[in-house]
């Protein structure tokens, strides 16, 4: 049944311990059992591993079926009995319809719109991806995610622990400062979740917590399962840390060992995981990673959305995205890398300047460039082998056996590129290539692969095909190492003999010009051409059944051919058993050196990544950006239209400091404010990625957070309005915005009338004008213009067009520039100029033009700022302007003296223009 939040639970240990239960966490942390209480305790049916027998894996019995020792979290088997798992104790029980019954799986309860059952998974099946974000993002659906809250005091504080089934990496998180909500839900939808793991009591009918409601409401497509609260315990979660965690990952036990939610959430996560894929992980073999959210640039779903950094939103299919246009990636590592870092920036300067050192080295050195392209280009998922050699199956099957042996293949195959990589980065100069390097060469790869190599022949490799890679396995083992292995594959050899033989007689009886092929589905099978081949009857033999046609192919097989088939299979589980056997102990001799295959993983991904981005400076020309205090670039071009357009678009100046951080664009309809907008912030992530940017020259301040407001339509599926999303959107920025923030508002207020669209953009804007916060603000109300007046970090600009009239007729056409110019736009009505672009009667156009004038004539009277205020708007720039100089000039003397009497004259213009005539009395050196 369902658990209430004062229920009485276990607390680090199994249901069976006896002893007094006693609180996870202290009262004043608002814990997640709050009570403290003595009574009687459950007793389970058998005792935790009471199923799971201790063989010698050294054994060379052929008949013997190897069992692995407990190890890791394997001891820790909750809810566990002599029979298996009980799926109750991770899924609650509810009369509600939307928790479903699932056999011999946790019964999961599904947010609406989520379909289909959960299968139970094996190491070797992935999940099916049940997101519906994008084709893409369904189909790299892989991560698994507990998330839990506080209750009372602690309200608010989140922990997160997550793990991809692809990559062993258990990453926690816990946020417990402002935007908290937001800032989980982002970090949901960069995971791009395959399912989520809450505790049952945030799901409770009808008083579920606002972050279940918001979880459910932002990933609906996402299966979501309901745990026992008493899974989710802090002092297990911190077990299971220091049991997995590889050694030289030990050091975030420091860090997490006082982050109680984030522990609670692994404790869960992990036990969940153990239960799904029936396999635990083997000891000291997890990388463990604690990731505060001060350490990327936050950029929440809607923003992500907006900018298309990974999905074009027109076709999910189309590379017309950031990701796109910087994807030039060789693994699949890298290319996850990439899309982490475009949806998570780095705020460090010293970390982006050293990534951009080691791509301008990759640019200026092409035997550098295309070597290790090459290297690359040969690597398979790292993170993926990674994940598979280090999980330690609950149940020994033939397909378990094989897929080891391929894992140590690939293994060796991944080892033997390591040489041939240290080589290219040998003499390489920058600090992040060195680093690789000096990492590269660990002698624990050659040490791995030399004892991979006493067991493998030297001559196994990874190869693609269904017949050579069974070959490869069969023979993987050196022979003389196991008698009976040795007999198994004779026996194997002589089967394959036999079936060669047999199809040649078939051949030689019939005439017929037959060869054997193989296919996985089908085993040893016989094809034939029927190119010149005259068939008796225009039949095939009836000794020739299950019969198929592929183009000029005839595809059969016969009776004699299947049975010699089965004994091969027989043959083929005995050699893979045996082998199993072998591969076992190598693989507990290689689990004491996984932390270098965590390196070699780090460094193929990096590099790969680094490699892309330099790549991508190849293709177009960019620039290396500067960071500073200030946001400066020169003929900035937008990326993924510079892709997509197949020629140069139109760029474009732009310039945003701390004395004018306020900016408000104007201009007619398809003018190019949007496009603009976009091309600012996604420079921005390029910048913050350790990217060159397409422009002349780039500057940039370091963003924490990336907010975009742009137009939407309504959601008919929340009954939410055009300007409801709006409010939404604008509320979640005031909330969460900083003064190191970058804000992309376009059109706000068009939902409601314009009155009140004029007065809630005014009040925004004197809202965030009054924070050091860098704003572009697109609008059509011209009357925010005169915000530039009033405030002195306010600069209006607009979008140029140009009028022209045929020689033939007086119409008149608007020609866009897509240039951006200082000042507030002089167009008026173009709203209307569109409007004569579309079928719409020109009598009505005309009436509409008339009313517009006269209401215009009311609305949009002139304020001039006084002369005082003119002064000490002049004063202001100048001071900003000289503080920007002293901190971030380089100029030599002469040239800091040329830039100071500009300033100089630019000041003297600025008060000549007010009225207010003044001469600045300096000394010059």
């Amino acid at each position: 049944m369902i658990r209430s939040s004062t229920e009485e639970v276990t607390t680090g240990g199994d249901a069976s311990d006896s002893g007094p239960t006693c609180t996870a966490f202290a009262a004043d942390r608002g814990g997640l059992n709050e009570t403290t209480s003595h009574g009687p305790r459950s007793t389970s049916s058998g005792s935790p591993g009471s199923s799971r027998q201790s063989l010698d894996r050294g054994s060379s019995s052929p008949n013997h079926r190897p069992t692995l020792p407990p190890t890791g979290p394997g001891q820790f088997h909750h809810g566990f009995t002599s029979g298996g798992i009980n799926p109750s104790v991770f899924a609650t029980t509810s009369d509600s319809s939307s928790f479903r019954s699932h056999v011999g799986t946790p019964r999961l309860r599904r947010t609406p719109g989520a379909a289909g059952t959960h299968p139970a998974q094996t190491p070797l099946t992935d999940h099916t991806a049940t997101s519906c974000s994008s084709a893409t993002a369904a189909s790299a659906a892989s991560v698994i995610v507990a998330v839990v809250e506080g209750r009372g005091l602690a309200r608010g504080e989140i922990g997160m622990a997550s793990l991809n089934l692809k990559c062993p990496e258990l990453v926690l998180c816990q946020f417990a400062d402002t935007g908290t909500y937001a800032k989980v839900i982002t970090k949901i939808h960069i995971l791009v979740p395959l399912e989520i793991l809450m505790p049952d009591t945030a799901s409770e009918k009808g008083k579920g917590t606002k972050l279940f409601k918001l979880i459910t409401e932002n990933f609906p497509c996402v299966a979501f399962t309901a745990i026992q609260r008493k899974y989710f315990n802090e002092r297990k979660g911190l077990e299971y840390i220091q049991q997995l965690c590889a050694p030289e990952f030990g050091t975030v036990l420091m860090e997490v060992q006082a982050k109680y939610y984030c522990l609670a959430a692994a404790a869960a996560l992990l036990k969940y995981l153990e239960f799904i894929q029936n396999s635990v992980y083997a000891a000291k073999s997890l990388k463990v990673s604690f990731k505060g959210s001060e350490q990327t640039t936050m950029i929440d779903s809607a923003s992500a959305t907006n900018l298309e950094l990974v999905v074009n939103n027109r076709d999910h299919r189309s590379e017309h995205s950031l990701l796109g246009v910087l994807n030039h990636t060789k693994t699949p590592g890298g290319a996850r890398r990439l899309r982490s870092n475009i949806l998570e920036p780095l705020v460090d300067v010293d970390t982006i300047n050293i990534r951009l050192d080691a791509v301008h080295e990759l640019l200026q050195d092409e035997d550098l460039f295309f070597g290790l392209k090459n290297a690359i280009g040969h690597f398979l998922d790292i993170d993926q082998l990674l994940s598979v050699l280090v999980q330690i199956p609950k149940q020994e099957t033939v397909q378990v056996a094989e897929a080891k042996i391929t894992h140590v293949i690939q293994l060796k195959h991944t080892l033997d590129l390591v040489p041939r990589l240290r080589m290219v980065l040998k003499n390489c100069t920058t600090a992040l290539l060195k680093a690789y390097s000096t990492s590269l060469e660990d002698t624990r790869f050659d040490l791995i692969l030399e004892q991979i190599k006493t067991v493998i022949n030297d001559d196994t490799t990874y190869l693609k095909g269904s017949l050579n890679m069974r070959t490869q396995k069969c023979y993987a083992v050196r022979p003389n190492v196991n008698e009976f292995l040795d007999i198994a594959r004779r026996a194997y050899t002589e089967i394959v003999d036999d079936i060669a033989g047999l199809v040649n007689q078939m051949g030689e009886k019939y005439g017929f010009p037959m060869r054997t092929s193989f296919s996985t589905a089908r085993g040893f099978f016989i094809q034939m051409k029927l190119e010149g081949v005259v068939l008796p009857g225009g039949n095939l033999p009836p000794e020739f059944i299950k019969v198929t046609k592929q183009k000029n192919n005839y595809c059969f097989t016969t009776a004699d051919l299947m049975k010699m088939n089965d004994r091969c299979d027989e043959a083929l589980r005995e050699i893979f058993h045996i082998s199993y056997v072998v591969i076992c102990q190598l693989l507990s001799t290689i689990h004491e050196h996984i932390h270098c295959l965590y390196k070699l993983s780090d460094a193929v991904s990096m590099l790969d990544m680094l490699l892309s981005l330099a790549n991508a400076c190849t293709i177009s020309d960019y620039v290396r950006p500067e960071f500073t205090d200030t946001l400066a670039i020169k003929q900035g071009r937008h990326p993924i239209l510079e892709r997509m357009a197949g020629q140069q678009p139109v760029s474009n100046n732009s310039y945003i400091s701390e004395g004018s951080n306020f900016v408000i664009i104007t201009g007619p309809n398809m003018s190019g404010k949007s496009t603009y907008l976009k091309q600012v912030a996604l420079c921005q992530i390029m910048a913050q990625i350790g990217s060159f940017v397409p422009a002349d020259y780039a500057s940039f301040r370091v963003a924490d957070q990336i907010f975009t407001r742009i137009g939407v339509d309504d959601d008919f599926e929340t009954n939410s309005s055009t300007f409801m999303l709006e409010m939404k959107e604008i509320s979640y920025i005031i909330h969460n915005v900083s003064d190191r923030s970058l804000i992309i508002i376009d059109e706000l207020g068009r939902g409601t009338s314009a009155e009140e669209g004029i007065g809630i953009c005014h009040s925004v804007c004197e809202f965030l004008l009054s924070l050091k916060a860098f704003t572009l603000f697109a609008t059509h109300f011209l009357e925010l213009c005169q915000l530039e007046s009033l405030y002195p970090n306010v600069e209006n600009q607009h979008m140029e067009v140009q009028h022209t009239r045929s020689v033939d007729s007086s119409d008149e056409s608007v020609v866009y520039t897509y240039l951006l110019s200082r000042g507030c736009s002089e167009e008026r009505h173009y709203g209307l100029r569109a409007a004569e672009m579309t079928a719409l009667p020109s009598d009505l156009i005309q009436e509409a033009k008339i009313i517009a004038s006269n209401v215009s004539q009311q609305l949009l009277a002139k304020h001039h700022s006084d002369p005082e205020t003119q002064r000490q708007r002049a004063v202001y720039h100048l001071a900003t302007r000289l503080l920007q100089a002293a901190r971030n000039s380089r100029l030599d003397p002469d040239s800091l003296r040329m830039y100071l009497k500009g300033l100089r004259k630019q000041y003297e213009a600025e008060l000549q223009a007010a009225g207010q005539p003044e001469s600045m009395d300096t000394e010059e050196e």
